[in-house]
């Protein structure tokens, strides 16, 4: 073995044994289907970020929206609105 194989940890058979065409074949075979299978996930790893996005962006949205419209609120700035209605009712 080479030095680079020893490195690496490779155990090649120096033998150069000649791959038959149908192992050619098969391994084609198996190259595509590992390339098809590759390119899905990754297809699916892009769709999961992507709706990630849009759910995270969504509840912040919500988030931003609820303390704009509680900050707007006045209705609990007043707290001597009860006090008037009883002096009204005691006249």
């Amino acid at each position: 073995m080479s030095e680079k194989q020893q490195q690496h940890g490779f155990k090649i058979d120096d033998s150069s044994r000649k791959l038959k065409k149908t192992e050619i074949d098969f391994m084609r075979l198996i190259e595509q289907q590992n390339l098809q299978r590759v390119q899905k996930l990754q297809r699916q790893r892009r769709n999961n970020k992507l709706t990630g996005l849009v759910l995270g962006g969504t509840v912040f949205g919500i988030y931003l929206y609820s303390m704009f419209s509680v900050k707007q609120e006045r209705f609990l700035d007043d707290f001597e609105e009860p006090l008037k209605v009883e002096k009204v009712e005691q006249q």
